[in-house]
């Protein structure tokens, strides 16, 4: 992950963990959901976060919590 985009993946990160807990799940359902480890999920919505995540990632986390995957790329400072 490039340093100059760690606000984004923390924001990114951010709204995975809100829709995660708007759906009921736990990080370790949201992680079985997509073939990932509880630690995966935990790293990706840390707000201290280091972990980037791919969009093929981001596409399966869009479909286990049925959400459009744009809703995780609209970022505060753009609006």
């Amino acid at each position: 992950m490039k340093t100059e985009y760690s606000d984004y993946y923390t924001e990114i990160g951010l709204k995975i963990a809100y829709y995660r807990k708007l759906r009921g799940l736990t990080q370790e359902q949201l992680a079985e959901k997509i073939n990932k480890s509880w630690s995966f999920i935990a790293q990706i919505e840390s707000i201290k976060t280091t972990k980037g995540i791919s969009l093929d990632t981001l596409f399966d986390i869009s479909i286990a919590l049925d959400i459009s995957p744009y809703k995780f790329l609209i970022f505060e400072s753009e609006e």
